[in-house]
């Protein structure tokens, strides 16, 4: 049949009944006037449009980032230079009576905290644009221009949403699979979801890839390509699981799609502060309690510190050097292996221990790395790539136990870690061999 018909039997019986539905309407419903085109249906039939669509749904998505990225860049420069103007301020205080208070409030809190709280611009206008997607009615579009090519690759229809929620925060995300009814289905979906770049990601990305490409286009594109790259890994893998772990086709897909509507600013601005302030809360505890630990580990033996300079009798630099010769390989030192370390932790702690470890107190972290030369265009990007793939945060771990038996959780940790290796590998391969550095 599916030679035959050139499409799937389930999704050509779904369009034959709706097709016999449509005749039995025209036969015994009287209409009193032509149908009119609405508003809605006119947008439809370019946001649906067979060949239009996803073309439509990645240029919005690259527009989406490129206006994270370019509009929060004033804010997060403001809130740069108050952090610097307080470490410094904090030093020059609390120094000549408490060196060590001092040290904790210049290089713990104002360089490490304060490196992560440079984010929330663009973490706030990246909800932002995905809030005012969803109030007009556009998502719900996206996830049914998706679910042909989805299908066809072993995803169900339903994963798109989770998978888009993702973007936001993979917690939700995965509670969002409960909505699947088949179990398959709904496994699969929870396994690809952590290849989602959530918004933990995003100050890394913003990070490394204002240092290396500068450019705030160039930049916004390495970006934007995290999340597209993200995309198709995790189609790739939910079809080698459809095809191998959890055989099968997905349960066919019914979406209602709601009217667009003009967004409205209050519910906009209402849903960017729910998904916004967890990040607040986040940064406020447990990313606070991951920087003392930096900074401790970093700081002691007393003395292992000199004028914010990292020297190698510190705690964390042993231990960096301990698990560096997995990373040299990459052109990553112990400084960045350590980051990636804490960034299981929480996503966002691995620019809070570049901003502990740099001690950039008193310049913005974007600046100190710069001038520290640890990435490379090539070195950075594949650095990038393996913070998008490689462990889920502890906090995503614990959800998946919740949702999950305790062996896909395991293979799930695995299976991301060892592909971060695979694919960073190849951008380095790769890389090298087109003549990049």
């Amino acid at each position: 049949m599916s030679e035959v018909l050139g499409e799937e039997p389930e999704v050509v019986l779904a369009e034959r009944r709706y097709e016999a539905i449509s005749r039995i309407l025209e036969t015994v419903v009287r209409k009193r006037e032509a149908k009119k085109l609405t508003f809605t249906d006119i947008l439809d039939h370019v946001f649906l449009h067979r060949a239009l669509g996803i073309p439509i749904f990645l240029a919005l998505l690259y527009a989406v980032f490129q206006f994270t990225f370019s509009f929060s860049a004033p804010f997060s420069d403001m809130i740069d230079m108050f952090f610097s103007w307080l470490g410094g301020l904090a030093e020059e205080g609390v120094m000549p009576a408490n060196p060590v208070l001092a040290s904790f409030l210049s290089g713990g809190v104002c360089a490490g905290l304060g490196s992560v709280l440079v984010f929330i611009p663009p973490i706030f206008m990246l909800f932002l644009a995905l809030a005012i997607l969803e109030d007009c009615g556009y998502l719900a579009r996206a996830a049914f221009v998706m679910d042909r090519m989805m299908y066809k690759l072993g995803l169900h229809g339903r994963s798109f949403i989770p998978m888009i929620t993702g973007f936001g925060c993979n917690i939700p995300a995965i509670m969002a699979t409960r909505s699947i009814e088949n179990e398959k289905d709904r496994i699969i979906t929870i396994l690809v979801n952590p290849l989602m770049s959530c918004s933990a990601r995003l100050p890394v990305y913003v990070l490394i890839a204002g240092v290396i490409f500068g450019s705030s286009y160039a930049a916004g594109a390495a970006v934007f390509s995290m999340y597209l790259l993200g995309i198709a890994l995790a189609v790739m893998m939910a079809l080698i699981f459809r095809r191998t772990l959890l055989k099968g086709l997905p349960a066919p897909f019914v979406l209602e799609l709601p009217r667009y509507m003009i967004p409205s600013p209050k519910s906009v601005i209402l849903h960017m502060w729910e998904r916004g302030k967890w990040f607040l809360i986040k940064a406020g505890t447990f990313i606070f309690a991951v920087v003392v630990v930096i900074w401790t580990l970093s700081t002691f033996p007393w003395g292992a510190t000199s004028g914010g300079e990292i020297i190698e009798n510190s705690y964390i630099a042993a231990f960096g050097h301990l698990i560096e010769p997995i990373f040299r390989p990459f052109g990553w030192n112990w400084q960045a292996a350590v980051a990636l370390f804490f960034g299981f932790l929480a996503k966002e702690a691995v620019v809070g221990t570049f901003g502990a470890l740099l001690g950039a107190g008193e310049e913005a972290v974007d600046t100190a790395l710069a001038s520290a030369g640890w990435f490379t265009p090539l070195t950075g990007f594949a650095y990038m790539v393996f913070v998008l793939i490689y462990f889920p945060c502890v906090a995503t771990i614990g959800i998946m136990l919740k949702e999950l038996r305790p062996k896909w959780v395991l293979f799930a940790a695995t299976y991301t870690l060892v592909l971060a290796f695979i694919v960073a590998f190849i951008v380095i391969g790769v890389g090298h061999m087109m003549g990049m550095e």
